[in-house]
């Protein structure tokens, strides 16, 4: 059941589940190292000046690359070392159910724009605060193998904690990714003291972040 819950919020943000589910284990892998995190691939200059930094926040980078990757998986296989060789042919499976599926969804817009506004327009809308969300994980942390270095945990509300299944707990997650979302707290509670990187909010992350341009 998880897996399908997982297939379906995949598919409604463009993210291949089954190409995700190896790319993210690589990530937990290899946090921010260079050349093996595959989340470091391209552009990470969003962290220096004002135009990488509006271009990455707009999420156009994240649509082009995810789009892209879908084409990739339906029509010539998902090829990248953190695949391995049995993943492959489910990979390009899911990726042509995907593809028929958004086929049959742009095909509909001829008969009615509901599409459009309770799923594009709020995707579209949405993409920033996740980008900004996302920069407080691990951006400006060393590019080390330690984990309580290489991540941030950053202090927010409840509501954010609730929407994100605990996930500002970000340095406790990487440290001990077994530990389900709900315990998290108590996993702060019980290695707060050996954090070395937390943020008091992300508004203070960003702000602290676009001041050094």
């Amino acid at each position: 059941m998880y897996e399908w819950v997982g297939r379906g919020g995949g598919l409604l943000i463009f993210l291949p589940f089954e190409w995700f589910r190896y790319f993210h284990l690589a990530h937990h892998r290899f946090t921010n190292i260079p050349n093996k995190d595959p989340e470091l691939a391209g552009d990470q200059t969003h962290y220096d000046a004002w135009r990488p930094f509006l271009w990455h926040v707009s999420g156009l980078p994240y649509w082009g690359t995810m789009l892209k990757q879908i084409v990739v998986n339906a029509l010539l296989g998902a090829d990248a070392d953190y695949l391995p060789e049995r993943a492959k042919p489910r990979i390009m499976r899911e990726g042509r159910w995907v593809f028929v599926i958004y086929v049959l969804a742009i095909t509909s817009l001829f008969w009615t724009s509901l599409l459009v506004w309770v799923w594009i327009v709020p995707l579209l809308l949405g993409q920033p605060f996740l980008r900004l969300y996302l920069m407080a994980e691990h951006g400006r942390c060393p590019q080390v193998a330690n984990m309580l270095d290489n991540s941030r945990t950053t202090y927010t509300n409840a509501v954010v904690r609730f929407l994100a299944w605990n996930m500002p707990y970000h340095t406790e997650h990487h440290v001990y990714p077994a530990v389900p979302f709900y315990r998290l707290p108590d996993l702060h509670d019980a290695i707060r003291e050996h954090l070395l990187h937390e943020q008091d909010g992300y508004a203070r992350f960003t702000r602290e972040t676009v001041t050094k341009f």
